[in-house]
């Protein structure tokens, strides 16, 4: 029986390939990517499982002023810095940043990957701050603009 496109199973998540990225604006910014919204069609919703590796950051520091993102630890530990605030985060940790809310940024500061499930909008347009670097990226559809505050 083939499964339903809307359906993926741990085994086909786990084969799944990870996407490397790493962030334009911080070179220890790297993750590895499954686009699990994508294997099933979503295009109003991303969901991603990020595995960050020991010693290395998820993005920026950042806030969305239109989009809104959320995240949940599955395995592994790690720091999130919230409006300037450091939070130590182990496994069942929910992170939700509403749009124009407080910049953020998770890091993993244990021995083991840190893997969590991350959903946010896909607005054709958004603006994100980065307030560390004193730059703003707008977004339209594919269109990125790179600014200084």
């Amino acid at each position: 029986m083939k499964d339903a496109r809307e359906f993926l199973s741990a085994a086909a998540i786990n084969a799944m390939e990870g996407e490397v990225r790493v962030h334009t604006l911080n070179p220890n910014a790297v993750r590895i990517s499954k686009s699990l919204g994508d294997a099933v069609g979503l295009t109003q919703l991303g969901v991603h499982m990020v595995t960050i590796m020991p010693d290395h950051e998820s993005a920026e520091y950042h806030r969305h002023l239109y989009e809104e993102e959320c995240a949940y630890v599955l395995s592994g530990n790690g720091l999130a810095v919230i409006d300037g605030k450091s939070f130590e985060i182990t496994v069942g940790a929910f992170l939700g940043f509403p749009r124009r809310g407080a910049a953020h940024s998770i890091s993993n500061n244990g021995s083991e990957p840190l893997v969590l499930l991350v959903a946010g909008q896909r607005l054709e347009h958004d603006v994100c701050e980065y307030p560390r670097k004193g730059k703003r990226l707008h977004m339209n559809g594919a269109l990125e603009v790179l600014v200084d505050f």
